[in-house]
């Protein structure tokens, strides 16, 4: 069913909540208020507890300081309820000081949302000086406190000073500074703002092609990667300049290679590829496999292309994560819009003026050194490629041999060193059809020719033939096939082949020759030793992609994008920056959105902060990156969307989603009322699941993160093995990495389970005892996280907990997160009712809980008779950590190697997985194990290189260990290998 975007937006804005919820008491569920003698500093009585609290959660922003609260109790709705309300509010962070503690800005100062009239709210939030140091003591501040508390409708009858009794039957205004913690806070729900889109012209954004309702959503014309056709890239309100983008684009110069700053995985590549065109691009993988770095990449690209991009995060710490990722690299500075800390930098730096934009001259001279780099990688592993060709052409010379006489005889030519063999090839076009079959594999994995009664051999002439070429396809047409007949007659006559031989014998003694000669070329250079060649690559990609950062860096500060408009734009944007919430948002809305993202191509924040504070401009950027998009409703995606012409939306289905409380009758009454279907249906399709239906999901497969005893239950569970696991190695074969320990004692009171917050302090102590510095303390319940919270606080203090990287909360908050140790609490015991364990075991949840530790996960379960998810959990744990089976024993020239291997007493596990890729033999002891590669990757010299890179990255060293390089000898072979090993040779 086609969607309008008009219909769309009208479905969402009539599924929005209509406003955020009245918060009446900061201090509700205990959490503490801490009144401040002085608003910029706290004592440490004051400030200990909750410098401790923000340690615990410090990519979260839960600490706030408020100005002039409402307190005490009064009437609302019919019943008396208390009241503890900031006025003003702005998220904070301490800082240890000499005396005590620093209140540093995190974050945007706000109105409270009590008061109904925005237009008065905002009007109060544009005073001038709101907030600053001493902001109290400055004459006008009392009449501003005055003005806001009867704004928000509550009276109150006098107005005092902190530290005297608050009243419990009315309410005062407290002209005073405090500190407190707000939990869970999310954005303004945006029902007005989806009402004002929906009279907008979006049929050339992302939403249009998410929803289906453009015609470049159901477009199956593919461009090549990196040179879209016109019609690809719709015109929107701001279409990209193509003077700035024909100083950047690497198109015409790198055959549309993908070119990064980062090092990327052909499944990373392929993203990056179709992120520079497609419409909707939409990414998955399990947790730790590298969405962050394919999102960098993906708007590095865009970026250096001449187009702009916006990235959605759901988190500040999110946001805060991709934009220390691009701080690794050369990139273009980002525009982080809703970070106090990042964006007064950046409009510190905007103020002072920018330099000189960088000439087109020194832009042509980026690209040619990006060009000339990637000559030099190509060059490089053509010529390694060349090697692998002759290993594997070399490879099957001994099964010829017996043949060599008969052969040299029918096609005399063919063993003739003046003959040119590629261009014989060539002349005898397509390969018969027995030569298309796969190879029968003998020993030391040589195929095995035609024998002399004429039964076709089983050749793989795409191993014999790869580096000389192929022959056309089957001709057709009577000038065609005699034109064909004619070359396969000169071919012929080179190779001096008697009249009576038969084509099929021809293409034999071709490939006898081919592999004679390939073993000729490999015994004067000394066999495939690839070492120096390996170091060479791998140092010209470290190059490569340094020169590609320092391109990308250069294009984002070109002369073309820092023109007259563009300087007067980032102007603006300082001015912006530097004003209130509701002032920034109005001057955003008034600027020339165009030359602002001409200058300033690169902008993060998160989902509610993209809505609250950017321009409301169809088609803003060049792409939108959608990030955690299974977490992400479509509500407030829908705006988000509208802002740029293409997506790239990331998730993962199998993690947390979002929270809906828009009721199954609410969502049906209006879509049948609209006449939408089930793609809006907001309580269940989230935007990735949105984004998956309108276009292919690649998948990363890589796992990164956690050594494999920790990700193996969630691989087959959740994934279906679909997980390659890149951090397996002998050693953390062998690491047991889950302790279960069981909690004795337990009840469940308030929903806190006290013996579990004892036995996490305990867990704690221990893995800070064992040397580890980054912390996790998680629960599935808010109470249980509370409590813990608390007992943390109590047992170390803010120094130890900085010192031990220590965090605690829910397992939601802990999505996106990750830790060298992780301590579970699952707060469940035998009695309780069905509905927590139910919660706990939500496949969802349970798979985010146990997989964001990276080498320890300590599981507390007072639980005497688990079952079910969580019993199949414990009896994994519990279990002795296995190695991941391999191949059956090797044949050949690896078998032999093996053997030898052995006899000096050097361990070899034989078919070893890492991630998709197989070693032939891994050799060594546990902590220094290397890789050994007995011949050419079955999938030829392509996917060699593409192992190699990868296992380099990986960390593992790799040794090309062909029988080329010492004759056949294994016995020298595991000799040399041995000593690369570390191992001590017997005898």
């Amino acid at each position: 069913m086609a969607l309008t975007e008009r219909t769309v937006l009208a479905v969402l804005a009539e599924l929005a909540p209509a406003g955020t919820d009245r918060i009446l008491d900061v201090t509700h569920g205990s959490q503490p208020l801490v009144w401040l003698a002085d608003s910029e500093r706290a004592t440490r009585r004051e400030g200990d507890r909750l410098a401790a609290v923000d340690a615990l959660h410090r990519e979260e922003r839960i600490l706030h300081r408020g100005w002039g609260f409402l307190a005490g109790r009064t009437e609302i709705d019919g019943r008396m309820r208390k009241v503890r309300v900031p006025l003003l509010s702005q998220p904070v962070r301490l800082e240890r000081a000499l005396t005590g503690y620093r209140v540093t800005v995190a974050g945007d100062s706000a109105v409270t949302p009590l008061i109904a009239d925005r237009a008065l709210a905002a009007s109060l939030e544009n005073a001038p000086g709101l907030g600053i140091p001493g902001w109290l003591e400055v004459i006008g501040a009392r009449a501003w406190l005055t003005a806001a508390a009867e704004a928000t409708g509550l009276d109150f009858d006098a107005v005092t000073e902190p530290g005297g009794r608050l009243p419990t039957d009315r309410l005062v205004l407290v002209a005073g500074a405090a500190l407190y913690v707000v939990r869970d806070v999310f954005g303004a729900a945006p029902r007005d703002s989806l009402r004002s889109w929906a009279g907008r012209d979006l049929s050339q954004t992302a939403l249009a092609a998410v929803y289906g309702s453009s015609p470049a959503a159901t477009s199956t014309t593919a461009s090549p990667p990196g040179r879209p056709a016109p019609s690809s890239r719709p015109s929107a309100a701001f279409p990209p300049d193509a003077a700035v983008a024909s100083d950047f684009s690497l198109a015409e110069d790198t055959d549309d290679d993908v070119v990064s700053p980062l090092p990327l995985s052909g499944a990373q590549a392929r993203v990056v590829a179709r992120a520079r065109s497609a419409p909707v691009t939409v990414v998955s993988g399990p947790p730790g496999n590298g969405k962050s770095h394919t999102v960098v990449a993906a708007a590095l690209e865009v970026v250096h292309s001449g187009g702009s991009v916006l990235i959605a995060t759901q988190s500040p710490h999110a946001a805060e994560v991709l934009a220390a990722l691009l701080a690794r690299y050369p990139a273009p500075e980002p525009v982080l819009f809703g970070d106090t800390g990042s964006r007064d930098g950046l409009a510190t730096w905007l103020a002072a003026g920018a330099d000189e934009g960088v000439s087109s001259r020194q832009l042509r001279a980026d690209r040619q050194a990006v060009t000339e780099n990637l000559h030099t990688v190509r060059t490089i592993r053509s010529e390694i490629q060349g090697i692998l060709r002759a290993e594997q052409s070399a490879a099957v010379l001994p099964a010829f041999e017996p043949l060599l006489a008969a052969l040299a005889v029918d096609v005399p030519g063919a063993f003739d060193d003046t003959v040119d063999l590629p261009s014989v090839i060539r002349l005898l076009g397509t390969p018969p059809p027995w030569a298309a079959r796969p190879a029968t594999t003998g020993d030391a994995g040589l195929v095995t020719p035609m024998d002399p009664t004429g039964s076709p051999p089983a050749i793989d002439t795409g191993v014999l033939f790869a580096g000389a070429g192929s022959g056309p396809d089957e001709p057709t047409g009577w000038w065609a096939r005699w034109r064909a007949g004619s070359a396969v007659k000169r071919a012929r006559r080179l190779v001096r082949a008697r009249p009576d031989v038969p084509l099929a014998r021809v293409w034999e003694a071709v490939a006898a020759a081919t592999a004679q000669r390939a073993a000729a070329r490999l015994a004067v250079t000394g066999g495939g030793d690839l070492a120096r060649r390996w170091e060479a690559l791998h140092e010209a990609e470290a190059v490569l992609r340094a020169s590609a950062g320092t391109a990308m860096r250069h294009a984002g500060r070109s002369e073309k994008r820092w023109d007259t408009d563009g300087r007067r734009a980032a102007s603006a944007l300082a001015t912006a920056l530097r004003a209130g919430r509701s002032r920034r948002r109005e001057l955003l809305a008034r600027m020339d959105a165009a030359p602002l993202v001409r200058a300033l191509p690169l902008w993060i924040g998160t989902v509610a902060d993209v809505e609250d504070l950017l321009p409301a401009a169809p088609g803003m950027f060049d792409l939108v990156v959608i990030d955690e998009a299974s977490h992400v409703d479509q509500i407030r995606a829908a705006p988000v969307l509208a802002r740029a012409r293409r997506a790239l939306v990331v998730g993962d289905p199998r993690q947390l989603r979002f929270v809906s409380f828009v009721s199954d009758a609410g969502v049906s009454e209006v879509l049948d009322r609209h006449g939408a279907d089930d793609r809006l249906d907001v309580r269940r399709v989230s935007t990735f699941d949105l984004a998956a239906s309108a276009a292919p999901t690649t998948w990363l497969t890589e796992h990164y993160r956690s050594v494999p005893h920790l990700i193996g239950f969630s691989a087959r569970r959740f994934y279906g093995g679909r997980i390659a696991t890149m951090t397996r190695t002998p050693a953390t074969d062998a690491t047991d990495a889950i302790d279960v320990v069981p909690v004795g004692g337990a009840a469940v009171e308030d929903g806190v389970n006290a013996a579990e917050v004892a036995a996490a302090i305990d867990a704690v102590e221990k893995l800070a005892g064992a040397g580890f510095r980054s912390i996790g303390v998680i629960t599935p319940f808010r109470a249980q996280a509370d409590a813990l919270e608390s007992a943390l606080v109590a047992a170390f203090p803010v120094e130890r907990i900085e010192e031990l990287g220590l965090r605690v909360g829910t397992v939601h908050s802990f999505q996106g997160s990750e830790a060298d140790a992780v301590v579970v609490s699952l707060g469940l015991v035998d009695g309780d009712a069905a509905g927590r364990r139910r919660f706990v075991t939500d496949p969802q949840l349970f798979n985010v809980m146990i997989t964001r530790a990276r080498h320890r996960l300590v599981l507390l379960s007072s639980l005497t008779a688990a079952d079910g998810l969580i019993g199949d959990y414990i009896a994994y744990a519990d279990a002795p950590a296995r190695a991941l089976p391999d191949d059956a024993a090797p044949t050949g020239w690896a078998a032999r190697l093996a053997t030898e291997l052995e006899r000096l007493d050097v361990p070899v596990r034989p078919g070893y997985a890492v991630g998709s890729w197989r070693l032939d033999l891994c050799a060594g002891p546990a902590g220094a194990a290397i890789g050994v590669l007995c011949g050419v990757h079955p999938d030829g010299p392509d996917a060699h290189l593409d192992r190699q890179s990868a296992l380099h990255r990986a960390g593992w060293q790799l040794v090309d260990a062909f029988p080329s390089r010492w004759d056949g000898d294994p016995r020298r072979a595991a000799l040399e290998i041995a000593a690369l090993a570390g191992a001590t040779p017997a005898g």
